[in-house]
């Protein structure tokens, strides 16, 4: 790691630790801030359309069911910045166990893996807040049975690691987090801003937050993972949203090499304001394209409601809808336990129903283990396939 690229404005220590490399050692939040008046404005943009996002969020029949294809998009999302290639729909179908030979099980793992443990984190927040234990119990599930599984899951890291190029050893590297002893404090201050009481606004101190998690960098693998969990954790604790709608995920995928560019530059410069910027436009960004995927999904249920009034089953049939937008690629095995069905026959012909009014279309070809896929709701929930 270059020391000489982190200047008297960073927001920390860099030293040479005892094994003779530099370290990059992040001082406690908050940091000061520049308040430019473009800054001031993209916060209430961002404030505007989140609480756009949690008002249209709370319309929705059954918000339990609304929020899984969320919750998977930014699975599949947050896992790909980190090299996975498992598609919305072949994570759909891992979880079906309907697995095609041409899924990498073990991309489809990670990625399910991070659904459980946002999941998982979602339902614990009703008895842990977010914190260090907490952080260590998503990282368990996240790490667990896949290629990160030998990085101690659930564990902070014992050992020293570092950022760079694919291959790049540690005299390479082109960030170095705190070395162990000194990440434990700077994770015991991280866990205190979290919970203190702050005049800042949630949605500042949660850039701060990602950006602070991501400096510190407390395990062998999985950092970047865990810490956009973080934010969908925080955004539902700190009331934001009633649900995990927003996968901020897709910003930052699409914008990749912005984003390790400007955490970086934070930590060499202290350039607060222009990560702060990123990041309320990710938060603006997405929380219209969520705003805009929930009133799809409204008026794409209310066109299904239309087709099947007059069908005799209308109340079981808007039941399998319902699980549909939850799930749009089912077995029938699935759509039977999924809507309590009373036995196999009575979800197939609930699903051959569907399957009639173009609702559903099957998409193995075959006579058994057959596969049903809600094409209008899977394009809806991702345009882009």
């Amino acid at each position: 790691m270059d020391s000489k690229a982190f200047t008297d404005t960073a927001p920390g220590q860099i030293l040479r630790t005892q094994h003779g490399y530099w370290a990059f050692h992040p001082a406690p939040l908050p940091p000061g801030l520049d308040w430019s008046a473009d800054l001031i404005a993209l916060l209430s943009e961002a404030d505007r359309a989140i609480t756009q996002l949690a008002e249209i969020g709370k319309t929705f029949p059954n918000p339990h069911v609304m929020v899984k294809p969320f919750v998977r998009q930014e699975a599949v999302l947050s896992s790909r910045i980190e090299g996975t290639q498992t598609t919305l729909e072949e994570l759909y179908a891992y979880e079906a166990e309907q697995l095609s030979f041409l899924v990498s099980r073990a991309d489809a793992q990670e990625v399910h893996n991070y659904v459980r443990a946002l999941t998982y984190g979602l339902e614990r927040l009703d008895t842990l807040p977010v914190s260090k234990r907490l952080i260590r119990e998503l990282h368990k599930r996240l790490m667990e049975g896949v290629r990160g599984e030998r990085s101690n899951p659930g564990e902070f890291r014992q050992t020293q690691n570092w950022i760079g190029p694919p291959g790049a050893t540690i005299d390479a590297a082109t960030y170095i987090p705190p070395p162990p002893d000194s990440m434990h404090d700077a994770l015991d201050q991280l866990e205190t801003f979290i919970h203190s009481p702050s005049d800042l606004a949630p949605l500042i101190r949660l850039g701060l937050i990602h950006y602070q998690f991501e400096a510190i960098h407390p395990f062998l693998d999985g950092n970047g993972r865990v810490g956009r969990l973080l934010i969908t954790l925080l955004l539902c604790e700190w009331g934001l949203l009633p649900q995990p709608l927003l996968y901020l995920s897709a910003y930052f995928h699409a914008n990749r090499q912005e984003y390790y560019r400007q955490l970086l530059a934070v930590s060499q410069k202290g350039a607060w304001t222009e990560w702060l910027r990123f990041f309320l436009t990710g938060i603006r960004s997405q929380s219209v394209a969520a705003r805009d995927r929930v009133k799809a999904l409204i008026v794409l249920r209310e066109k299904y409601q239309r087709k099947l009034q007059e069908e005799r089953a209308y109340d079981r049939l808007m039941g399998v809808i319902d699980f549909l937008l939850g799930q749009p690629l089912v077995t029938i095995r699935q759509v039977e336990a999924g809507i309590h069905a009373s036995d196999y026959k009575v979800a197939q012909r609930y699903v051959e129903k569907l399957v009639a009014h173009g609702i559903l279309r099957e998409i193995t070809g075959k006579a058994r283990n057959r596969i049903y896929r809600a094409d209008e709701i899977l394009q809806t929930i991702h345009p882009q396939g």
